[in-house]
């Protein structure tokens, strides 16, 4: 029995490589724009480190980051946002007060221009206390959704409406 091993080394090639023309390097440039678009200006991978958000969001988890979350619109109270804080740290937390409104902590409890707010999404609270705090134009008040953690932990106040980079897409 006489083998040839060029007919199934042509067999095997043509199995696991494609045909290599012009269409195909084409496909596979058009393919690694549209990823680097993808991943560069509209979905961002984000690591999920801390405790500031749970029970939502537990730590140690990925998501992406939906950029194009707040093209057509502003953030509402309860949306969850990615924040850019410096060149390469990013928070995750919940908008609660909206530009022009007051907010402030009492006994656990927080008060969006006096009224009680509810959120059925703090599993754990606590009873630490916050001055009333005015938020200015074009600035969100976000918080995490952990109050069990002392108010420095988890609070990082108002932040401008150009640092909130989009929401969670997942």
């Amino acid at each position: 029995m006489n083998i040839d091993p060029e007919k199934y080394w042509q067999i095997i090639k043509n199995f696991f490589l494609p045909k290599l023309n012009k269409f195909f390097f084409i496909r596979l440039g058009i393919t690694i724009v549209l990823a680097v678009v993808i991943f560069k200006f509209l979905l961002v991978p984000c690591v999920i480190s801390g405790s500031s958000m749970e029970p939502t969001v537990h730590s140690s988890g990925f998501t992406f980051c939906w950029r194009g979350g707040f093209w057509f619109r502003q953030p509402r109270r309860g949306d969850i946002v990615i924040i850019k804080y410096d060149n390469n740290i990013y928070f995750l937390k919940r908008v609660v007060g909206l530009p022009g409104e007051t907010v402030s902590f009492r006994d656990g409890k927080l008060y969006i221009n006096g009224n009680p707010l509810d959120e059925p999404y703090v599993k754990y609270s606590s009873d630490w206390n916050m001055t009333p705090v005015k938020v200015g134009e074009n600035e969100f008040y976000v918080v995490g959704d952990n109050r069990s953690m002392h108010i420095a932990q988890h609070q990082k106040g108002a932040v401008r409406a150009k640092r909130i980079l989009g929401t969670m897409a997942f």
